[in-house]
């Protein structure tokens, strides 16, 4: 069956469906109202002013209209409801006026004026139940109305074959209602008890089979013999001793579990998470220094072409004596050919490069370590079709956004963690300072300075372009910013809607100090080293979560300058406050959190790896253990 076999449901309607994420039947019986109301007579005895009330009655009068201001207008009619006559005022519904009959009842929604009078924020005709209505709510698209939406999830229903992922055994374990049962009480709910029934055992299925599919993939793993190497470890200390600066404990202990990993039969699939300038790139390098002394090849994939140019050039200062070559989209087709001979021929150790690593006519010889910086930017298929180009490789992923551990454990659950936390010395603190708009010209001279130095600066909005709010935009900014410095400094834009080719071409501007002021959105990049950049300032902070201004605090301060971010808000501050307190990514990304659930730490995870319906990590928290208990027991019954 599909969406135009339904009735009512056209090319217009699929294409609306289509905007609201519905492609197919399960996506449809699966579009969950997002928001539900209880539809309960109100008692006009104890109301007070303000209060919002349901109530009906009779239609007395014949309504009234009055127009004004461009196509706005006010209706006023009169009901009886048995023990009062009120007068109910409705604005812009001018268009009722012929339906709403003398002697007809209606139902009224609304707030409480007092005098007996309602501000109505909808009207229905009908008749209240004397027992109180739980009534579905869901996002809509066109004209496609929430009442048809649930109308047309209903015809489907009565015929459904609901695929129950859920072991008969849990659900008798857990008293679980059948999820045909639980698909029709969640869109047309009988009563709260057993909607809120309902709901858990969706949310434990989501979770329960996100839960199974991490567990089947580490047990997986486990049963896959990997590449054994025989590794001197003089030589990795060797390598160690010779860098210009001291690896942090975390570093060291980080590089431990990865040599210990690359020596022992079993594949490493391993997540460095590391905060904000912690030196989880040079750990990277010095994995695949161990993986070339085991003479196998080793490639580094990073998002941009920017940060790939980046490691290629720092990692040649580490490993002047290996043969070492990049390759990107922008790689001209006579040297491409001549890497791809030379990789089939083994005559390349390490190959730095973006997604056209993992091209069909990019053939290793011998491929031993596949390290993704950045992994949330890659979606599975693309780690996948780079790991592979060898015969069970070792897998090293990095990444700069730190989350709580305890959730860490649960959502990598299939990799084994590597923290690093600590900073590396000689990096001096980046003073962070909440400004309000009224302070704005205190942020310009400080801004002033830092360009008199030659130094570049990051600003930040939360929009690329105007729109009816007061927040600024990029567009917004970047004509303030020529008017405040354009007789001082050069004023670039980026934003995510604009091409990889033309990110990659204003990041390499800004690298190479054409642009001074380079004013973006959040799709600034993550690792990129613009060490010349000493300041950031953010507008209208209080839009961003923690976590994420703490990832942009993270673009300044790559040297040893002392370095700022500048956070421009009037509201939230106590919020951001926290950012003037700590530069602790943990302890920033459990405050985000705690303050606003999962969705900020977690909304960088790519599509299909951990994307619920229902469930919420921080919220359903408990149900996450259970479910991540059961998957394992349930896998343990079934080897």
């Amino acid at each position: 069956m599909q969406l135009s076999d339904i009735f009512g449901i056209g090319s217009k309607t699929i294409k609306h469906l289509n905007n609201l994420g519905i492609y197919n039947i399960e996506d449809l019986v699966t579009y969950y109202p997002y928001r539900y109301e209880i539809i309960k007579r109100s008692d006009l005895n104890s109301i007070n002013d303000g209060d919002k009330v349901i109530i009906d009655g009779i239609i007395e009068t014949i309504p009234n209209v009055n127009y004004y201001g461009k196509r706005k207008n006010s209706m006023n009619f009169r009901i009886n409801t048995g023990a009062r006559i009120l007068v109910i005022t409705i604005y812009n519904r001018a268009f009722l006026k012929n339906k709403i009959k003398v002697g007809n009842s209606i139902i009224v929604r609304g707030k409480y004026v007092g005098f007996n009078k309602i501000i109505a924020s909808d009207i229905r005709f009908g008749v209240l139940s004397n027992n109180s209505k739980v009534e579905v709510i869901y996002h809509e698209s066109g004209n496609i109305t929430s009442k048809e939406i649930n109308n047309y999830i209903n015809r489907v229903l009565n015929n459904y074959n609901a695929k129950d992922y859920i072991p008969k055994y849990l659900r008798d374990k857990y008293n679980f209602i059948t999820k045909i049962e639980a698909l029709k009480e969640i869109h047309n709910p009988t009563s709260t008890s057993k909607l809120r029934m309902s709901i858990n055992r969706l949310k434990y299925e989501e979770l329960f089979v996100f839960m199974l599919k991490i567990s089947r993939l580490k047990k997986g793993r486990n049963k896959t013999v990997g590449i054994k190497r025989y590794i001197d470890k003089s030589l990795v200390y060797n390598f160690i001793n010779k860098l210009p600066f001291k690896l942090t404990s975390d570093q060291a202990s980080s590089v431990k579990d990865i040599y210990n990993d690359l020596t022992s039969s079993n594949i490493m699939n391993r997540l460095i998470e590391g905060d904000v300038g912690s030196g989880k790139t040079i750990v990277a390098f010095i994995a695949l220094y161990i993986n070339y002394l085991s003479n196998y090849q080793g490639v580094l994939m990073a998002p941009t072409e920017v940060l790939a140019f980046q490691h290629f050039s720092n990692i040649k200062k580490y490993m002047s004596n290996i043969k070492i070559e990049i390759l990107t989209g922008s790689t001209k087709s006579k040297d491409r050919c001549d890497i791809l001979t030379r990789l089939k021929n083994k005559e390349i150790d390490i190959l730095i490069g973006t997604h056209s690593l993992f091209s069909e006519d990019v053939i290793y010889n011998n491929l031993g370590l596949v390290i993704t910086d950045e992994q949330h930017r890659f979606g599975v298929r693309e780690r996948a079709a780079l790991r592979n180009k060898g015969v069970a490789p070792d897998i090293l992923y990095l990444s700069a956004t730190p989350i709580p551990r305890t959730y860490a454990l649960i959502i990598y659950g299939d990799m084994d963690i590597s923290i690093i936390n600590t900073v590396p010395s000689g990096k001096k603190k980046i003073i962070t300072l909440l400004k309000k708009n009224s302070e704005i010209k205190d942020v310009l001279t400080m801004m002033f300075e830092e360009l008199k130095s030659k130094h570049q600066i990051y600003v930040i909005a939360p929009l690329v372009e105007e729109n009816d709010s007061n927040l600024m935009s990029v567009n917004d900014l970047c004509e303030n910013m020529n008017k405040a410095f354009g007789k001082i400094a050069k004023t670039g834009n980026l934003y995510g809607k604009m091409s990889s080719k033309e990110k990659d071409e204003v990041m390499a501007k800004f690298k190479n100090k054409e642009i001074d002021i380079l004013v973006s959105t959040t799709v600034i990049e993550v690792g990129v080293d613009m060490e010349n950049a000493t300041m950031i300032v953010i507008f209208d902070a209080e839009r961003f979560g923690l976590s994420t201004l703490h990832q942009l605090r993270g673009r300044v301060g790559r040297n040893n300058l002392q370095s700022y971010c500048i956070l421009v808000s009037d509201k939230d501050t106590e919020r951001l406050k926290v950012m003037e307190k700590t530069s602790n990514g943990f302890e920033i990304s459990e405050e985000d959190f705690r303050l606003r659930g999962s969705g900020d730490l977690f909304g960088i995870r790519q599509s299909g790896d951990m994307k619920f319906k229902l469930a919420n990590i921080k919220r359903d928290y408990k149900l996450l253990l259970k479910a991540k208990e059961d998957s394992l027991e349930y896998l343990n019954m079934n080897l």
